[in-house]
């Protein structure tokens, strides 16, 4: 089988697909990742290099015949047999489908919560958390296609087991521990299996999943940027002598001093509130959630709700999913709730939501009613609460109305007919 050389650097995720492939179809691959043959940074940067691949990017295959291919998967698929590609259309089409789905959907959230871990990235709380829903939401969907399944396409390794495996590598190897992996078991029996295969272990070597979830390393990060060099003093000498009068303020610790946590803090900044303009209200948000966790809904709760509600204060809203089309299995469309209330934690003092789920399995809608301060969508006024919220037709409901008494009271007591619906109550979830 003709052969050629793959260019890229030590430890590319990516080259892996290629290398992988090749172990199961004997091509014979030379590669080039280190001095003096290629180093990243300056040889893709040669006039020579770019005239074969434009862009630049590693990893970059170029044939002993000269034919030239730059992205992972068209030379994971260049070099792969036919059995990896698949053997009739249909698993042809799959396999397509989990190479997009790699791309797409792992590779964006899973960049964005490994590269701070790895220092190459700064941190970003939002992002992260936002980051490991995404995670959970993939793996989850994963879990399922994996239950009664070996492997994703068929019943033999392909590129698709190929492709997603390489994505979710630097997962498992740095952040996802036993706790946050534990109700994805399918996902790990397959994805050991994968790794522990001789092909996978001919290049990855032995891999070992995470025992403890990585965290962002500031001075990891600090060391790997580039380093500045230091202005050169053209002021006059008398000039420093003026400033010494001045007692500075005490500086603050240095970056890689503090953890995540308090970096997350210190690089947010200051919010305003977006509620500071309005009146103080009569209605206690936190008197209601206390009766509502505490004692029954429909004869004390709700009584509690309407005799103190102050409708100058506070709006009451009602919402539904655009894309009904997209919910498929119910668990998922309730891991898609969840997700939207954990990262919605700073809107929680002044908001409350009874969100349902009615339907079953590929014909649900996900609805609820929320209760905001002011009279405004609360989404807007804040760039912390701008979550998911943009997936959701909102409607502000006038609290007069017999409208706006009866969809309080079907949502916050979970019983009723639901007739804006038409669906049956399947599960609801509580933000509060």
């Amino acid at each position: 089988m003709a052969g050629g050389t793959l260019y890229t650097y030590p430890d590319n995720w990516r080259a892996y697909k290629a290398l992988i492939a090749a172990q199961y179809s004997g091509f014979s691959f030379k590669v080039a990742s280190t001095s003096p043959e290629f180093q990243f940074g300056v040889t893709n940067k040669t006039p020579e290099f770019l005239k074969k691949f434009p862009l630049g990017k590693v990893p970059a295959f170029e044939g002993d015949d000269g034919f030239c291919l730059f992205e992972s998967n068209a030379i994971a698929h260049y070099v792969a047999n036919e059995e990896l590609r698949g053997t009739s259309r249909v698993h042809q089409a799959q396999i397509i489908q989990w190479v997009s789905f790699s791309d797409s959907h792992i590779v964006p959230p899973a960049s964005a919560w490994v590269f701070p871990t790895l220092g190459i990235m700064q941190f970003n709380k939002q992002a992260t958390e936002q980051a490991k829903e995404e995670v959970k939401l993939l793996l989850a969907s994963l879990d399922e296609h994996l239950k009664t399944r070996t492997f994703l396409v068929g019943e033999r390794i392909t590129l698709a087991d190929i492709t997603v495996s390489c994505s979710l590598l630097w997962l498992y190897k740095q952040v996802l521990d036993p706790a946050f992996r534990q109700p994805f078991a399918n996902v790990t029996r397959w994805f050991v299996t994968c790794v522990n295969q001789p092909q996978f272990h001919a290049v990855l070597g032995e891999v070992k999943l995470c025992d403890k979830m990585a965290q962002f390393d500031a001075k990891k990060f600090a060391d790997m940027q580039p380093k500045k060099d230091a202005p050169k003093k053209d002021k006059p000498a008398k000039e420093p002598k003026k400033e010494e009068k001045k007692k500075p303020a005490p500086a603050p610790a240095p970056e890689e001093e503090l953890d995540e946590a308090e970096q997350a803090l210190a690089a947010e900044p200051k919010a305003k509130d977006p509620y500071a303009h309005l009146p103080k209200s009569s209605f206690i948000m936190d008197e209601f959630k206390r009766k509502y966790s505490n004692e029954d809904t429909l004869t004390v709760a709700l009584p509690y709700f309407w005799e103190h509600f102050d409708k100058e204060g506070w709006s009451i809203w009602y919402a539904e999913y655009r894309f009904p089309e997209e919910l498929s299995q119910t668990f998922m469309s309730c891991n898609l709730i969840t997700g939207m209330f954990q990262r919605l934690d700073k809107l929680r003092k002044t908001g409350f939501a009874s969100v349902i789920l009615s339907g079953s399995n590929n014909d649900s809608i996900i609805s609820g009613v929320w209760v905001f301060r002011g009279q405004d969508l609360a989404f807007t006024l804040s760039e912390d609460w701008q979550i998911d919220y943009e997936s959701y037709t909102w409607r502000k409901l006038d609290s007069d109305s017999e409208e706006c008494k009866t969809l309080v009271k079907e949502y916050f007591c979970w019983e009723g007919e639901f007739k804006h619906v038409g669906k049956p109550f399947n599960q609801g979830k509580i933000f509060k």
